[in-house]
């Protein structure tokens, strides 16, 4: 049955001065500006030439360039595999071990049994951890005369949030 619709075709708009003429874009800048993820994705794709092979390291890559449009980027290339394996496996043991979770005025302490997690695992997670994160500010405390192992991460504003999300902390 034929459509009896008008019949539209899309056609990519360039942007243009106000003289009609093409203008001048800057690809990056112009990649935060209302172009969708997808479409950001697999132009960036395009131009350093690297194709990803899996939607897992897709969607790495999409996390990566979204937390890029705010001051908190993570590099996750900024560990070895095998680097990251053990980095995976410490934030695993640490978020289970995790006794008490307390707000700052600057980010949050979280805090933990020495029986559970030592100062040695602790101080190698804040090693890989900063590789990637360096926006963090890391504080390991050992206090109550031994009995108490703290980690306060802070920053800059805005911190808190990004720490809340990325750690999956309920809201305030």
């Amino acid at each position: 049955m034929p459509s009896t619709g008008t019949r539209h075709s899309w056609k990519p708009s360039f942007p243009r001065t106000p003289s009609g003429r093409f203008r001048r874009v800057d690809p990056v800048g112009t990649a935060f500006a209302g172009v969708g993820l997808t479409e950001f994705l697999s132009r960036a794709l395009t131009w350093t030439g690297k194709r990803t092979s899996s939607w897992s390291e897709r969607a790495v890559e999409a996390r990566q360039v979204a937390s890029v449009q705010s001051k908190f980027y993570c590099n996750i290339k900024a560990l070895t595999p095998e680097e990251r394996a053990r980095h995976k496996q410490l934030s695993e043991k640490l978020m289970a071990a995790r006794k008490e979770i307390v707000e700052t005025e600057k980010g949050y302490e979280f805090q933990f049994s020495p029986a559970d997690v030592t100062l040695a695992e602790l101080a190698d997670w804040v090693s890989a951890e900063s590789k990637c994160c360096p926006f963090f500010d890391f504080h390991i405390d050992l206090e109550e005369e031994g009995s108490l192992l703290c980690l306060r991460l802070t920053g800059e504003e805005g911190i808190k949030a990004f720490i809340r999300a990325e750690f999956n902390l309920p809201t305030s």
